[in-house]
């Protein structure tokens, strides 16, 4: 309780109005909000995937879900891919032409308004400064780029063209996300003063990926497009020259959160990265990486580890925010979603957990919840603490209700993929309906961020960020 004696107020329909409430579109609990969606107008967006692969399949598998949205042209170097995409488009209505090279498909389609970019990192800012010069909007898959000088480059052809160019960074649109920074952190505060911040994303062992030998591409081609064979072009991943390892294939992602939940750039960052498993003649980057930055935030400091694995696959990923109050684990696969109050936390930091719990933002077992039903906010609030006073319901209850409220689950279904909202925010922005969520400056701050993990392991000692190193 405060020191005029009022709680802490949390107004959940009014968070419900509100415009971070319709973005977030999901909350804490059993009710569900509505969904935006992009380009509900009768104007149709025309959109290019360039990149068919792995990930430019996932992103087509979102957008061709999306109203108002047509994807007109698919473009990769590969034959395989073009037909795959193209006839799972057409199956779905989508009529679209294929090419094999950018610069064709620029300059015969021209009725298209965007592009979706999936291609490997280091082709990233040539295709995406080609983009926006023609006269198109540009989702650009993450990492910005694997060199400092092609985001930058990125950027400037962004701000020059005053076309958007939105980074996909998709946890910044995504409802469970948005909910806990706008809602939790922000306005309730719940976790109180964060401290620190851990995350990981571990994969199991990955044997490299081969191709159909009807489909191999010749050496001319190849070499064309930068690389020097069919197993260099499929695992493009483990090369220095074409992507940014493992720190930036996963690390990004959660890196990114890191960065927007504290609301801070990392002043410093100390990194290991090693190749404990595979070859390394076949891994020209390190299978193990742990890092550490510091920040120092408003509130204080904050020590924000990492790790990723690419040999055990424990506890896949998570994200989580440690502060004197409670803790927040969170990720994009929901069950891994969970709260925890801190039990010695003053009685403003219980009130707020007990008064989460009344308003429906949190949810523990129906057992729990029954008694949190017939319990007062100050009840529920005695029952989050260690204090075994006993409360005005049978002393079991009170037992049972102080145990199971220490966990407390992040109960928000997401029936899109995990890219849509992105999407989805992307093509709103395109119709003059939204700001973007992760437009080119914030997507470079996190590619400062991550790549100089990269330098740090490789320095073997602590590398500090001077303010500047995050403005283009």
């Amino acid at each position: 309780m405060s020191a005029s004696g009022s709680q802490p107020r949390i107004n959940r329909r009014r968070f419900l109005r509100s415009a971070a409430g319709a973005g977030a579109a999901l909350a804490f609990g059993p009710a569900a909000l509505g969904q935006s969606h992009a380009a509900s107008s009768s104007d149709e967006i025309n959109v290019a995937l360039i990149g068919a692969g792995s990930q430019g399949k996932v992103l087509t598998e979102a957008a061709r879900r999306i109203e108002g949205v047509r994807l007109r042209a698919v473009c990769d170097i590969w034959l395989y891919n073009r037909k795959w995409v193209s006839r799972r488009l057409k199956a779905y209505g989508h009529e679209c032409n294929a090419y094999e090279n950018v610069e064709e498909m620029l300059d015969k389609e021209k009725d298209l308004d965007a592009v979706i970019i999936a291609t490997p990192d280091f082709w990233h800012a040539r295709h995406t400064v080609a983009c926006l010069n023609a006269g198109l909007h540009v989702y650009c898959e993450k990492e910005m780029s694997n060199t400092l000088e092609g985001a930058r480059r990125m950027v400037e052809a962004a701000r020059g063209t005053g076309k958007l160019l939105q980074i996909g960074h998709q946890r910044r649109s995504n409802p469970r996300y948005i909910f806990c920074y706008e809602k939790l952190l922000k306005e309730v505060k719940l976790l109180g003063r964060i401290v620190a911040v851990n995350g990981q994303w571990n994969r199991a062992v990955h044997t490299p990926l081969g191709w159909p030998k009807r489909y191999e591409m010749d050496a001319a081609t190849l070499k064309k497009y930068g690389y020097e064979s069919m197993h260099q072009f499929r695992n493009w991943r483990w090369y220095k020259a074409l992507g940014g390892g493992p720190i930036v294939d996963l690390g990004s992602h959660q890196i990114d959160v890191y960065n927007w939940f504290l609301g801070a750039r990392p002043v410093s960052v100390l990194a290991s990265g090693r190749t404990n498993y595979y070859e390394k003649e076949t891994h020209e980057w390190y299978d193990t990486v742990v890092a550490v930055f510091e920040y120092e935030t408003p509130a204080g400091g904050v020590t924000a580890s990492y790790q990723t694995l690419t040999a055990n696959r424990h506890l896949g990923y998570f994200e989580k925010f440690m502060g004197d109050e409670g803790t927040l684990v969170i990720s994009e696969r929901s069950y891994l979603g969970q709260l925890y109050p801190e039990p010695t936390a003053q009685q403003d930091g219980r009130i707020k957990w007990a008064t989460a719990l009344k308003e429906g933002y949190l949810t523990a077992s129906k057992a729990v919840m029954e008694m949190v039903d017939r319990m007062t906010v100050l009840q529920l609030a005695k029952a989050l603490s260690v204090d075994p006073s006993p409360l005005p319901i049978t002393s079991n209850a009170a037992a049972t209700t102080g145990a199971a409220l220490m966990s407390c689950s992040l109960s928000i279904p997401m029936n899109k993929p995990v890219h849509q909202p992105h999407l989805e925010n992307f093509f709103d922005a395109v119709a003059g309906k939204a700001k973007l969520t992760c437009p080119a400056d914030v997507g470079y701050e996190t590619a400062v961020t991550v790549l100089k993990v990269n330098e740090a392991a490789e320095a073997g000692r602590k590398l500090s960020f001077k303010p500047t190193e995050f403005v283009v």
